[in-house]
């Protein structure tokens, strides 16, 4: 196992590492909307959190000698379900190709410093 490190991404705000590659495979961390430069979150709404999110964790899969491209399953966790199709939309622009990555959404309480979305994902390496 390796544990992934990017600058262009969050800090872990835990006890976590940002990505971890095993056999093949990177499993990396929920990602929510800091800005990595300003340590802070986006502003903008769900859009902008989104996009953020997407950005990050395109930053770590990098690190970890992956991508977007080689993502086979995201979890999604939005404190309003109402901004389902929103975050759709702009998930679709970051997943264009054929077969898209196999998705849960689900809806939480809340989200770390209180984001409004995270994103966490599985890739080939």
């Amino acid at each position: 196992m390796k544990s992934v490190r990017s600058d262009d991404a969050p800090a872990p705000v835990g006890p976590y590492s940002q990505a971890i590659v095993c056999d093949g495979w990177v499993f990396a961390s929920g990602q929510v909307p800091l800005d990595p430069a300003r340590g802070k979150l986006v502003d903008g709404g769900i859009e902008a959190q989104t996009r953020r999110v997407l950005e990050n964790l395109r930053a770590v899969l990098q690190a970890a000698g992956s991508g977007l491209d080689s993502v086979v399953r995201t979890t999604i966790y939005l404190t309003d379900l109402g901004d389902f199709k929103r975050v759709n939309a702009i998930y679709a622009e970051q997943f264009p190709n054929e077969p898209q990555p196999a998705r849960s959404t689900v809806q939480v309480a809340a989200l770390p410093l209180g984001a409004q979305i995270e994103i966490d994902c599985i890739a080939r390496a």
